[in-house]
C-alpha cells in the first residue's frame, strides 16, 4: 500500500480498460446523503457480479472516502472506475488539504468539526480503514487546495 502527499502517481489506468465509470458529486457537510453514493456502488458491483468479499472491501472504503469528503472538505467528487483488473476509486475535492498525512493516518486522529462528532462521525478511522481494506492508496494534498485520493482494489 502507498500513502503518497508528494504528487506522484502509480498504477494508472488507461482510459481504453475502463468498462464502468460513474461520477457522484459530494457536498460538504451533507449529512443526510452521507453514504447514497458508496450503497450506489455496492449495488452496481453486486450488479456486475464482482465477488461479494471485494464488493464488501469497496464498499467499506467507499464510505469511509464519501464521509470524508463530508466531513472534511469544502465539496468534491467521488468517481468509481471498474476495469477488467482493478476497481479504483478516487475522490477530488476542493478544500483545506490535509496537513499531515502520515498522522490522518493514523488511527483514532481526527480533525473533524465539533458538529460532526455530535452526529457521531469523526472518529478518526477512516483513512486508516481505507488502507486496511484496499490493495493501494495514493494521496495528494495541498494545503489551501484539496486532497486527491486514489483507492485501488486489484483482482
Amino acid at each position: 500500500m502507498n500513502n503518497n502527499s508528494n504528487g506522484s502517481t502509480s498504477n494508472e489506468i488507461s482510459e481504453t480498460e475502463v468498462l464502468v465509470r460513474h461520477v457522484f458529486p459530494i457536498e460538504a457537510e451533507d449529512y443526510i446523503s452521507a453514504g447514497e453514493a458508496s450503497g450506489t456502488i455496492k449495488n452496481m458491483l453486486k450488479q456486475l457480479g464482482v465477488d461479494s468479499k471485494l464488493v464488501r472491501r469497496v464498499a467499506i472504503a467507499c464510505y469511509e472516502a464519501e464521509l470524508n469528503l463530508v466531513i472534511h472538505s469544502w465539496g468534491g467528487q467521488l468517481t468509481l472506475l471498474v476495469t477488467p483488473h482493478a476497481i479504483r476509486v478516487v475522490t477530488e475535492d476542493t478544500g483545506p488539504g490535509i496537513p499531515d498525512v502520515d498522522m490522518a493516518m493514523k488511527e483514532g486522529y481526527s480533525t473533524a468539526s465539533e458538529r460532526a462528532r455530535e452526529l457521531g462521525f469523526g472518529a478518526g478511522m477512516g483513512l486508516p480503514n481505507i488502507q486496511r481494506n484496499a490493495s493501494q492508496i495514493e494521496i495528494q494534498s495541498k494545503l489551501g487546495q484539496g486532497t486527491t485520493l486514489k483507492i485501488t482494489f486489484e483482482f
